[in-house]
This record gives C-alpha cells, structure tokens and sequence, in this order.
C-alpha cells in the first residue's frame, strides 16, 4: 500500500482522475470498476471533463459498477446506477455497451452476482475506486465479509443503512445491497481507496494502522500490492506519519 495525502478535496480528486486517466492511456480496453458517493464525484467530473476536452479515448473501456442498493430503482437519484450515468456516463457519451451495473430489482440475486462473477473473470479489474465507510467497509462488504467472497447480496449494517439515508431525497427501506466480493476487490491490478473529510479521520487511522483483519474489511488495503490510500490531509490528521 502507497499512502498519498494531499492539500484538500480538490487536489485527492485531481490526483484519481489522473490515475484513471493514465490507465485508459496505457491500456485503452481496460475494465474499470468504480464505487459512487460523496467523494469519488469529483474525480470523475473532472475525468469527463478531461476526456472530453483532451480527447482521451474511452471507446475501448468498460465500466463496473462496485455495489447497488437492492430494491431501489435506477432512476432514483440516490442509487448507484444514477450517480454513475449522471456524473460520467452521460457527459462522456459513454455508450451502454460498455457498461455493465447491477440490477438492484432482479427477481434472481444469485444469476445477477454470476454475471458480475463471469464478467470479472473474463477480463480481471485493471483499475478499482472504492471509498471507506465508516464501519470499514469496501462497498457492500461489511465488517466479517470473508477475504474470499466473490460477488454477493450482503445484508446491510445499521450503520450502513444509517448513513446511506442522505444519498436519498425521502426516507428509504434500504435492507440489503449487491458487491463486488473482497477477493475480486483485492485481485484488482490497481485499487485506489478514497477518502476525504475530518469525519473520516478516524477511520482511516484504522484502515492504515489496525491489524489487518475482515472486521475492519478497509485495513485489507495494508496489504493490497499496488494499493493506494489517497486522502486529503483533514482525513489523513489521526494518522502517526502524517
């Protein structure tokens, strides 16, 4: 794991968008697995932003979505699905075909974690986005998910379903969610960790210094061999080195 802190939100957000950005020009069919929410949104505003303007070309690129609130539609403006389309999808005119999230109202849990499964397989993840959740999880993989799980319908802490409320505009039944599994999250050949705010500081004093251990999933990131914890330095402020 490379520890990397930076000024504020905007210089984190600038530094994953260049990482992406790099991966897409070195390997332009790379698969991409991304995570939504509060602190990835910049970084790929600006990543749209640059593609369009420098003329990056993303044609070749596929696109995965980390995790999905089960139940909740993909035209609710809280879901997963509509964060993605919203912030890069549609302002990079990416096409549907290179583009594979969850479908959180499937009747079969189980055929829609094999495609995700079948689908990661195929290609391996190149590059992975994930944020930390306050209890340490790594999308839906909540403290005790084990190390080797694949894709999966994880049924959500109380403080998961606690927080996830402010991405909805009213209050939502939220019970469970649908992830890419911890061992597909460590095999990726690159994750990027994010994380921003002097809320988060805490949190990511475990997440670099606890023992590593599945009931904080988020310290798996210690031992993650081109892993990186990018962080503003109000996130970083607990930490012994910084």
């Amino acid at each position: 794991m490379k520890l990397k802190v930076y000024k504020d939100y905007n210089e984190l957000s600038a530094a994953a968008a260049a990482m992406i950005i790099d991966c897409v020009k070195a390997k332009p069919e790379a698969l991409l697995c991304f995570a939504t929410g509060d602190t990835p949104k910049l970084a790929y505003e600006m990543v749209a932003d640059r593609a369009v303007k420098e003329k990056v070309d993303f044609s070749g690129t596929f696109i995965i979505g980390l995790d999905e609130w089960m139940g909740i539609s993909p035209d609710n403006t809280g879901s997963c699905h509509w964060f993605l389309h919203e912030y890069l999808f549609k302002p990079m005119n990416m096409d549907a075909s290179q583009i594979h999230l969850f479908n959180a109202l499937a009747k079969n849990e189980k055929a829609e974690c094999d495609k995700m499964n079948k689908l990661i397989r195929a290609n391996g993840i190149d590059l992975m986005v994930v944020g930390i959740g306050m209890n340490g999880h790594i999308g839906f993989n909540e403290p005790g998910t084990d190390e080797n799980s694949l894709t999966h319908v994880a049924v959500l802490d109380e403080i998961t379903k606690t927080v996830g409320q402010k991405y909805f505009a009213g209050k939502v039944t939220i019970e469970k969610g649908i992830t890419v599994g911890l061992k597909q999250v460590m095999e990726a050949e690159k994750l990027l960790m994010m994380a921003n705010g002097k809320n988060k500081a805490p949190v990511i004093k475990k997440a670099a210094e606890d023992n590593i251990s599945t009931s904080f999933p988020a310290t798996l990131i210690q031992k993650h061999p081109n892993g990186f914890l990018l962080t503003d330095n109000e996130a970083a402020s607990e930490l012994k080195q910084n």
